[in-house]
Protein backbone atom coordinates (compact mmCIF):
# COMPACT_ATOMS: atom_id res chain seq x y z
CA UNK A 1 0.00 0.00 0.00
CA UNK A 2 1.09 3.42 -0.81
CA UNK A 3 1.44 5.74 1.81
CA UNK A 4 0.37 8.94 1.19
CA UNK A 5 0.86 12.83 3.35
CA UNK A 6 -1.46 15.13 2.55
CA UNK A 7 0.37 18.39 2.19
CA UNK A 8 -2.23 21.25 3.86
CA UNK A 9 -5.57 20.91 5.03
CA UNK A 10 -7.22 22.34 1.96
CA UNK A 11 -11.00 21.25 1.34
CA UNK A 12 -10.22 19.52 -1.93
CA UNK A 13 -8.25 17.39 0.41
CA UNK A 14 -10.91 16.98 3.16
CA UNK A 15 -13.87 16.18 0.77
CA UNK A 16 -12.49 14.38 -2.35
CA UNK A 17 -8.72 12.86 -2.22
CA UNK A 18 -8.31 12.06 1.29
CA UNK A 19 -12.03 10.14 1.10
CA UNK A 20 -10.69 8.76 -2.09
CA UNK A 21 -7.33 7.20 -0.87
CA UNK A 22 -9.57 5.84 2.59
CA UNK A 23 -11.54 3.71 -0.33
CA UNK A 24 -8.73 3.08 -2.81
CA UNK A 25 -6.88 -0.25 -3.16
CA UNK A 26 -3.69 0.75 -3.32
CA UNK A 27 -2.90 3.78 -0.75
CA UNK A 28 -3.17 4.63 3.22
CA UNK A 29 -2.84 8.27 4.32
CA UNK A 30 -0.38 7.84 7.37
CA UNK A 31 0.38 11.29 7.51
CA UNK A 32 -0.52 15.77 7.13
CA UNK A 33 1.14 18.91 7.32
CA UNK A 34 -0.34 21.95 8.12
CA UNK A 35 1.51 25.26 8.83
CA UNK A 36 -0.90 25.26 11.28
CA UNK A 37 -0.59 22.72 14.26
CA UNK A 38 -3.75 22.90 15.09
CA UNK A 39 -5.25 22.23 12.13
CA UNK A 40 -3.15 19.46 11.03
CA UNK A 41 -3.82 17.69 14.51
CA UNK A 42 -7.82 18.09 13.68
CA UNK A 43 -7.39 17.02 10.00
CA UNK A 44 -5.77 13.48 11.74
CA UNK A 45 -8.11 12.65 14.14
CA UNK A 46 -10.77 13.20 11.67
CA UNK A 47 -9.57 10.63 9.18
CA UNK A 48 -7.50 8.92 12.24
CA UNK A 49 -3.86 9.89 10.54
CA UNK A 50 -0.95 8.15 12.46
CA UNK A 51 1.05 11.37 11.95
CA UNK A 52 0.16 15.09 12.03
CA UNK A 53 3.12 17.31 11.41
CA UNK A 54 3.23 21.28 12.12
CA UNK A 55 5.25 22.09 8.93
CA UNK A 56 5.32 21.05 5.63
CA UNK A 57 9.15 20.25 5.27
CA UNK A 58 8.99 18.22 8.26
CA UNK A 59 6.48 15.69 6.62
CA UNK A 60 8.72 15.50 3.62
CA UNK A 61 12.10 15.19 5.51
CA UNK A 62 10.30 12.33 7.43
CA UNK A 63 10.10 8.76 6.05
CA UNK A 64 6.43 7.99 6.96
CA UNK A 65 5.17 8.63 3.73
CA UNK A 66 6.17 7.25 0.05
CA UNK A 67 3.95 9.53 -1.61
CA UNK A 68 2.40 13.48 -1.22
CA UNK A 69 -0.93 15.20 -2.37
CA UNK A 70 -0.29 19.26 -2.77
CA UNK A 71 -3.20 20.61 -2.84
CA UNK A 72 -1.96 23.94 -1.92
CA UNK A 73 -2.63 27.42 -3.27
CA UNK A 74 -1.92 27.55 -6.87
CA UNK A 75 0.84 29.36 -6.92
CA UNK A 76 2.90 27.41 -4.91
CA UNK A 77 2.09 24.10 -6.75
CA UNK A 78 5.78 24.47 -8.39
CA UNK A 79 7.38 24.69 -5.63
CA UNK A 80 5.93 22.13 -3.31
CA UNK A 81 5.92 19.72 -6.39
CA UNK A 82 9.80 20.21 -7.09
CA UNK A 83 10.46 20.13 -3.10
CA UNK A 84 8.44 16.72 -2.55
CA UNK A 85 10.58 14.99 -5.77
CA UNK A 86 13.67 16.63 -4.27
CA UNK A 87 13.00 14.42 -0.70
CA UNK A 88 12.47 11.26 -2.90
CA UNK A 89 8.66 11.41 -2.73
CA UNK A 90 6.41 10.78 -5.56
CA UNK A 91 3.80 13.60 -6.29
CA UNK A 92 0.26 14.10 -7.63
CA UNK A 93 -0.37 17.60 -7.38
CA UNK A 94 -3.55 19.33 -7.96
CA UNK A 95 -3.79 21.27 -11.08
CA UNK A 96 -2.87 24.06 -12.44
CA UNK A 97 0.43 22.78 -11.80
CA UNK A 98 1.99 26.19 -12.95
CA UNK A 99 1.02 29.55 -14.08
CA UNK A 100 3.08 29.28 -17.12
CA UNK A 101 4.29 26.26 -19.60
CA UNK A 102 8.41 27.08 -18.47
CA UNK A 103 7.55 26.38 -14.90
CA UNK A 104 7.08 23.23 -15.36
CA UNK A 105 10.46 21.94 -17.32
CA UNK A 106 12.29 22.63 -13.64
CA UNK A 107 9.53 20.10 -12.10
CA UNK A 108 9.99 17.80 -15.19
CA UNK A 109 13.79 17.97 -14.26
CA UNK A 110 13.35 17.56 -10.51
CA UNK A 111 11.35 14.51 -11.62
CA UNK A 112 14.04 13.07 -13.83
CA UNK A 113 16.61 13.47 -10.84
CA UNK A 114 15.05 11.95 -8.33
CA UNK A 115 13.64 9.40 -10.28
CA UNK A 116 10.00 10.09 -8.85
CA UNK A 117 6.57 9.95 -10.12
CA UNK A 118 4.92 12.98 -10.95
CA UNK A 119 1.33 13.78 -12.03
CA UNK A 120 -0.78 16.63 -12.34
CA UNK A 121 -4.20 15.65 -10.45
CA UNK A 122 -6.56 16.20 -13.85
CA UNK A 123 -9.15 13.22 -12.39
CA UNK A 124 -11.34 13.91 -15.63
CA UNK A 125 -8.58 11.96 -17.66
CA UNK A 126 -9.25 8.78 -15.51
CA UNK A 127 -13.23 8.50 -15.66
CA UNK A 128 -14.91 5.97 -17.65
CA UNK A 129 -17.05 8.10 -19.58
CA UNK A 130 -14.27 10.34 -21.09
CA UNK A 131 -12.88 6.73 -22.18
CA UNK A 132 -15.71 6.34 -23.54
CA UNK A 133 -15.92 9.74 -25.36
CA UNK A 134 -12.37 8.91 -26.37
CA UNK A 135 -13.18 5.24 -28.20
CA UNK A 136 -16.45 6.93 -30.03
CA UNK A 137 -13.95 9.46 -31.80
CA UNK A 138 -12.08 6.85 -32.58
CA UNK A 139 -14.13 4.62 -34.13
CA UNK A 140 -15.73 7.11 -36.17
CA UNK A 141 -18.78 6.90 -34.58
CA UNK A 142 -19.63 10.35 -35.54
CA UNK A 143 -17.30 10.41 -38.67
CA UNK A 144 -15.11 13.53 -38.72
CA UNK A 145 -14.92 15.59 -35.91
CA UNK A 146 -15.17 19.22 -37.03
CA UNK A 147 -16.14 20.99 -33.84
CA UNK A 148 -15.66 20.91 -30.22
CA UNK A 149 -18.15 23.01 -28.04
CA UNK A 150 -18.01 23.62 -24.12
CA UNK A 151 -18.82 25.86 -21.25
CA UNK A 152 -17.49 25.40 -17.70
CA UNK A 153 -19.01 28.50 -15.32
CA UNK A 154 -20.29 29.07 -11.84
CA UNK A 155 -20.54 31.89 -8.95
CA UNK A 156 -17.73 33.38 -6.63
CA UNK A 157 -17.15 36.83 -5.66
CA UNK A 158 -15.54 35.65 -2.17
CA UNK A 159 -12.57 37.71 -1.81
CA UNK A 160 -11.22 35.66 0.33
CA UNK A 161 -11.62 32.94 -1.84
CA UNK A 162 -7.90 32.27 -3.42
CA UNK A 163 -9.88 31.78 -7.07
CA UNK A 164 -10.62 35.66 -6.49
CA UNK A 165 -6.63 36.30 -5.42
CA UNK A 166 -4.62 37.03 -8.39
CA UNK A 167 -0.98 36.66 -6.47
CA UNK A 168 -2.17 33.22 -5.30
CA UNK A 169 -3.07 32.32 -8.75
CA UNK A 170 -6.43 33.01 -9.11
CA UNK A 171 -8.96 33.18 -12.11
CA UNK A 172 -11.42 31.66 -14.30
CA UNK A 173 -8.57 30.27 -16.59
CA UNK A 174 -6.23 28.56 -13.97
CA UNK A 175 -9.35 26.86 -11.94
CA UNK A 176 -11.37 25.77 -14.79
CA UNK A 177 -9.98 26.68 -18.42
CA UNK A 178 -7.85 24.12 -18.08
CA UNK A 179 -10.46 21.25 -18.50
CA UNK A 180 -12.19 22.27 -21.85
CA UNK A 181 -8.68 22.22 -23.08
CA UNK A 182 -7.41 19.09 -21.50
CA UNK A 183 -10.15 16.68 -22.18
CA UNK A 184 -10.16 18.27 -25.88
CA UNK A 185 -6.57 17.14 -26.06
CA UNK A 186 -6.90 13.84 -24.24
CA UNK A 187 -9.99 12.66 -26.59
CA UNK A 188 -8.48 13.24 -29.89
CA UNK A 189 -5.01 13.46 -29.12
CA UNK A 190 -4.09 16.53 -31.02
CA UNK A 191 -2.91 19.65 -30.25
CA UNK A 192 -4.15 23.18 -30.79
CA UNK A 193 -2.39 24.98 -33.42
CA UNK A 194 -3.48 28.75 -32.62
CA UNK A 195 -6.68 30.62 -30.33
CA UNK A 196 -8.09 33.91 -30.78
CA UNK A 197 -9.85 35.19 -27.19
CA UNK A 198 -11.25 37.51 -25.17
CA UNK A 199 -10.95 38.28 -21.06
CA UNK A 200 -13.16 40.15 -18.81
CA UNK A 201 -11.11 40.94 -15.92
CA UNK A 202 -12.51 41.69 -12.36
CA UNK A 203 -11.33 45.42 -11.60
CA UNK A 204 -11.52 44.29 -7.62
CA UNK A 205 -9.81 40.96 -7.73
CA UNK A 206 -7.25 41.30 -10.68
CA UNK A 207 -8.40 38.07 -11.93
CA UNK A 208 -9.91 37.02 -14.66
CA UNK A 209 -13.47 36.20 -14.59
CA UNK A 210 -14.46 35.66 -18.05
CA UNK A 211 -12.99 34.45 -21.62
CA UNK A 212 -14.38 33.36 -24.41
CA UNK A 213 -11.84 31.31 -26.45
CA UNK A 214 -11.79 29.78 -30.11
CA UNK A 215 -8.21 26.98 -30.19
CA UNK A 216 -7.78 26.19 -33.83
CA UNK A 217 -6.50 22.20 -34.21
CA UNK A 218 -5.88 20.22 -37.01
CA UNK A 219 -8.79 19.54 -38.86
CA UNK A 220 -11.64 20.99 -36.07
CA UNK A 221 -12.14 23.81 -33.86
CA UNK A 222 -12.71 24.67 -29.85
CA UNK A 223 -15.16 26.82 -28.83
CA UNK A 224 -14.95 27.14 -25.30
CA UNK A 225 -16.13 29.75 -22.72
CA UNK A 226 -15.46 29.90 -18.88
CA UNK A 227 -16.36 32.16 -16.07
CA UNK A 228 -16.35 32.88 -11.90
CA UNK A 229 -19.50 35.36 -11.97
CA UNK A 230 -22.05 33.24 -14.30
CA UNK A 231 -24.79 30.98 -13.31
CA UNK A 232 -23.74 27.50 -12.86
CA UNK A 233 -23.36 25.08 -16.38
CA UNK A 234 -20.81 22.44 -17.43
CA UNK A 235 -21.32 21.07 -20.98
CA UNK A 236 -18.93 19.70 -24.06
CA UNK A 237 -20.08 18.40 -27.26
CA UNK A 238 -18.09 17.13 -29.79
CA UNK A 239 -20.01 17.50 -33.52
CA UNK A 240 -19.16 15.13 -36.54
CA UNK A 241 -20.63 14.90 -39.98
CA UNK A 242 -22.26 11.61 -39.37
CA UNK A 243 -23.49 12.31 -35.22
CA UNK A 244 -22.69 13.87 -32.11
CA UNK A 245 -21.12 13.40 -28.60
CA UNK A 246 -22.76 15.29 -25.44
CA UNK A 247 -21.76 14.65 -22.19
CA UNK A 248 -23.87 15.77 -19.49
CA UNK A 249 -21.29 16.29 -16.72
CA UNK A 250 -17.77 16.63 -18.05
CA UNK A 251 -15.60 17.93 -15.40
CA UNK A 252 -17.70 17.30 -11.27
CA UNK A 253 -18.64 13.80 -12.38
CA UNK A 254 -21.31 12.73 -9.45
CA UNK A 255 -21.87 16.25 -8.33
CA UNK A 256 -22.93 18.68 -10.84
CA UNK A 257 -25.38 15.91 -12.55
CA UNK A 258 -25.16 12.28 -13.26
CA UNK A 259 -22.32 10.97 -15.11
CA UNK A 260 -23.80 9.98 -19.01
CA UNK A 261 -22.56 10.38 -22.38
CA UNK A 262 -24.96 10.31 -25.01
CA UNK A 263 -24.33 9.64 -28.70
CA UNK A 264 -26.93 11.01 -31.57
CA UNK A 265 -26.66 10.25 -34.96
CA UNK A 266 -26.68 12.56 -37.72
CA UNK A 267 -30.50 13.40 -38.27
CA UNK A 268 -31.20 13.60 -34.28
CA UNK A 269 -33.95 10.87 -34.79
CA UNK A 270 -31.05 8.59 -32.92
CA UNK A 271 -29.73 8.44 -29.50
CA UNK A 272 -27.67 6.20 -27.41
CA UNK A 273 -26.60 7.26 -23.97
CA UNK A 274 -24.00 5.40 -21.79
CA UNK A 275 -24.18 6.00 -18.19
CA UNK A 276 -21.51 5.38 -15.23
CA UNK A 277 -23.13 5.33 -11.89
CA UNK A 278 -21.47 5.35 -9.13
CA UNK A 279 -17.79 6.37 -10.00
CA UNK A 280 -15.48 7.97 -7.89
CA UNK A 281 -12.96 9.46 -10.33
CA UNK A 282 -10.64 10.88 -7.69
CA UNK A 283 -10.37 7.32 -6.59
CA UNK A 284 -9.78 5.94 -10.11
CA UNK A 285 -6.97 8.44 -10.02
CA UNK A 286 -5.73 7.69 -7.18
CA UNK A 287 -5.16 3.78 -7.78
CA UNK A 288 -4.11 4.54 -11.20
CA UNK A 289 -1.05 6.77 -9.64
CA UNK A 290 -0.81 3.91 -6.80
CA UNK A 291 -0.47 0.95 -9.48
CA UNK A 292 1.99 3.34 -11.84
CA UNK A 293 4.17 3.61 -8.90
CA UNK A 294 3.65 -0.56 -8.18
CA UNK A 295 4.99 -0.44 -11.34
CA UNK A 296 1.92 -1.81 -13.58
CA UNK A 297 2.76 0.97 -16.45
CA UNK A 298 -0.55 2.27 -16.40
CA UNK A 299 -1.08 5.16 -18.46
CA UNK A 300 -0.77 8.70 -16.22
CA UNK A 301 -1.46 12.18 -17.00
CA UNK A 302 2.13 12.93 -17.77
CA UNK A 303 4.35 16.77 -17.12
CA UNK A 304 4.70 16.88 -20.83
CA UNK A 305 0.89 16.68 -21.40
CA UNK A 306 0.65 18.84 -18.36
CA UNK A 307 3.39 21.30 -20.41
CA UNK A 308 1.32 21.33 -23.42
CA UNK A 309 -1.92 22.16 -21.63
CA UNK A 310 -0.27 25.13 -19.92
CA UNK A 311 1.23 26.67 -23.24
CA UNK A 312 -2.42 26.55 -24.47
CA UNK A 313 -3.60 28.66 -21.40
CA UNK A 314 -0.82 30.96 -21.95
CA UNK A 315 -1.70 31.63 -25.44
CA UNK A 316 -5.18 32.46 -24.48
CA UNK A 317 -3.47 35.00 -22.45
CA UNK A 318 -1.43 36.11 -25.30
CA UNK A 319 -4.25 36.35 -27.83
CA UNK A 320 -6.91 37.84 -25.81
CA UNK A 321 -4.06 40.99 -25.15
CA UNK A 322 -2.71 41.44 -28.38
CA UNK A 323 -6.57 41.10 -30.08
CA UNK A 324 -4.86 38.71 -32.67
CA UNK A 325 -5.44 35.20 -33.59
CA UNK A 326 -1.79 34.11 -31.65
CA UNK A 327 0.23 30.12 -31.82
CA UNK A 328 -0.02 28.06 -29.30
Amino acid sequence: MLRWGILSTAKIAREQVVPAILQSETGIVTAVASRDAARAADFGRRFNIDHAFDSYEAMLEGDAIDAVYIPTVTSTHVEWAIKAANAGKHVLVEKPLALKAEDIDTVIAARDAAGVIVSEAFMVTYHPQWLKVRDLIAGNAIGTLRMVQGGFSYFNRDGGNMRNVAELGGGALPDIGVYPTVVTRFVTGREPRDVAATIDFDASFGTDIFANVTMRFDGFDLDFYVGTQLAQRQSMVFHGDKGFIAVQTPFNAGLYDSDRVTLHNADHREAQTFAFPGINQYQLQVDAFGRHVAGSGEALFTLESSRANQRAIDAIYRAAESGERTAV
